[in-house]
């Protein structure tokens, strides 16, 4: 699978910006099931200063710095990516096999086994997503039983969420605490990533927020329009001589091919698409464009 992806950025300011200094993370990762083929980021206003550097997480970061006196600033990111399906098949077959259970994985944490070292920095609370409260742990714990393995646990795990919870634009930004998105019910596919993420973390397994894109197909008899789809939010979680294991409680799904990988982090903070500070005053304005379009299958 070949896609393209436009990703457009804009934010307009009520006053001038007389300069600005800004990460932009825009670059989809390169990994043994997809690989990056071009990617091309445009400025506006020129940048007086770029730079690209790769993070703790593996994510690519373009510092962009704008001396310029602007009142918009706009990056657009053109990616062209390649997925290889026949090797995620072969990975998710893979996780049917795994047998451990979430008490084998605390048993093999008492020890110090270097596979499992790096796993470990994502069992730790961050400020947006904290350790869940006992009454999400006793939720959670419900799909946890000592004789089925982690994968199938997390996997009932999601299912859970995607019935018991509501997809509504609108409700909830990032900062969203997951105690309110636990009582109403519903968010969009970061709430439902964080929410998941805080849970399995409070129990003991170690799960990263991953970022990215996915494919879209419209109703039939309907256009796509260009510009209409956004980036998507689901999780990922540890499970010992398996891996990384992916799992998106907004489709009920465990990613596939339909799925691109911008990055990944301990939460939205570490792979935010583009963050900055300004010098101005007044209020400014988010404006964000994404298209995925496939090239070839």
């Amino acid at each position: 699978m070949t896609y393209e992806i436009y990703h457009e950025t804009s934010f307009e300011y009520s006053n001038i910006v007389t300069f600005s200094h800004n990460l932009a993370r825009l670059k989809p990762t390169n990994s043994s099931i997809q690989k990056l083929i071009k990617y091309n980021l445009e400025i506006s206003p020129k940048a007086y200063e770029t730079n690209e550097f790769v993070d703790l997480f593996e994510n690519t970061n373009n510092y962009i710095l704008l001396r310029e006196p602007h009142k918009k600033l706009t990056l657009k990111a053109i990616s062209e990516v390649s997925l290889d399906t026949n090797m995620i098949q072969k990975k998710i077959n893979s996780y049917l096999n795994s047998q451990i259970t979430i008490s084998g994985l605390k048993e093999r944490f008492k020890s110090s086994n270097p596979n499992d070292i790096s796993a470990k920095l994502y069992l730790f609370p961050t400020s947006l997503i904290p350790y869940a409260s006992y009454e999400i742990m006793l939720y959670t714990l419900e799909s946890f039983h000592p004789s089925r393995s982690l994968f199938s646990s997390i996997h009932e795990f999601m299912g859970r969420i995607f019935e018991d919870f509501k997809f509504v634009s609108g409700f909830s930004d990032v900062t969203t605490p997951i105690d309110t998105i636990f009582r109403e019910k519903k968010g969009v596919c970061q709430d439902f990533a964080q929410f998941a993420i805080a849970a399995l973390r409070t129990i003991g397994i170690p799960t990263r927020y991953m970022s990215g894109y996915i494919r879209t197909i419209p109703a039939e008899g309907s256009e796509k329009l260009f510009g209409t789809d956004a980036s998507h939010a689901w999780f990922s979680a540890y499970i010992p001589d398996t891996g990384w294991v992916d799992f998106d409680p907004t489709n009920n799904k465990i990613p596939d091919q339909d799925y691109i990988l911008l990055g990944y982090g301990r939460d939205y903070h570490d792979i935010a698409p583009l963050k900055g500070v300004v010098q101005s005053s007044g209020k400014s304005k988010l404006d964000v464009k994404v298209n995925v379009q496939c090239l070839s299958e």
